[in-house]
């Protein structure tokens, strides 16, 4: 199959587990808090890295080392802030705010790696922050016991996203994605093993059933949402552009919404007409005059 038609295979599949991985980081936080969260799902995905890619190491040139160090400390911040922002909002509402990734993705472009951008991209961009202001308002209308000040943990989420992508795409284009993958996670593990025993890990009691739920989740997102998906996702910026690889979120909310509504969250018509102003945008930053 050729990289045209793979890469919208890849997208469809990313956004699918992307956005279920909200749901549980949601249930997760039942029973575990959002730095045992961040943490557990770092380490449990590095054990599992380890186990399927050590070998494919040896095959990073020495010069791409520090790359692989800086989009792996890059990668570590992400998690750990949608943990604390579904805290105080809602999965769903996390999701469409990550929309905002391919914007980001198409400002870093322009500022850092001189990327063209022409008045139609401009537009989208201005629109696009349009729809996240309007969704943010509604999100405080209809639910006031959100804590919208958690929202910015999803733009900063969004802008580290993006930064990622930019520099997978110009620095370690030809490297293998499960070395990259495997290679971000070794340099992460300790990170993430200081910070768990940071947390009040002595007070988690694996008889409590919210724990066995939130354990289970994190099983479940380190296997699929992070070591599977993160595998995909290199490989993903590799054949496409780094604003088109970044453009899975015009999906991920979809997926994110029905687990969101099916939990029995709230979305109103005015949300509806936010998003589509965001995917507008999204949609306008990806296109370009001709």
């Amino acid at each position: 199959m050729d990289n045209k038609n793979l890469k919208w295979i890849y997208l469809l599949i990313l956004s699918f587990v992307w956005g279920s991985s909200y749901i549980l980081i949601k249930k997760a936080l039942i029973g575990l808090s959002p730095l045992q969260v961040g943490s557990l799902r770092t380490i449990i995905s590095t054990v599992l890295l380890l186990a399927i890619g050590y070998s494919s190491l040896k095959s990073i040139p020495k010069d791409k080392w520090k790359w692989i160090l800086i989009t792996g400390l890059v990668s570590f911040i992400p998690p750990f802030l949608f943990a604390y922002a579904q805290t105080e909002i809602d999965s769903a509402l996390a999701a469409i705010l990550n929309s905002l990734t391919p914007l980001a993705t198409l400002l870093i472009g322009v500022g850092f790696y001189r990327f063209k951008i022409d008045s139609k991209q401009i537009s989208g961009v201005i629109i696009g922050l349009i729809g996240s202001v309007l969704l943010m308002y509604q999100g405080s209308v209809i639910n006031p016991d959100q804590n919208l000040l958690y929202v910015f943990f999803i733009i900063f989420a969004s802008i580290l996203y993006a930064l990622q992508v930019n520099l997978l795409k110009v620095h370690l284009q030809d490297v293998s994605a499960v070395a990259i993958t495997v290679g971000n996670f070794i340099f992460i593990f300790p990170l993430a093993v200081v910070i768990f025993f940071m947390s009040d890990y002595k007070q988690i009691d694996i008889s409590n059933k919210d724990v066995k739920v939130a354990l289970f989740c994190l099983i479940i997102l380190s296997i699929v949402g992070t070591v599977f998906a993160k595998i995909l996702f290199n490989k993903f910026v590799q054949i496409a552009s780094p604003v088109f690889a970044s453009s899975v979120t015009y999906i991920l909310p979809i997926v994110a919404l029905f687990w969101g509504l099916l939990d029995g969250e709230i979305f109103t018509l005015n949300q509806l007409f936010a998003t589509l102003i965001i995917l507008i945008g999204v949609y306008l930053a990806n296109k370009k005059s001709k």
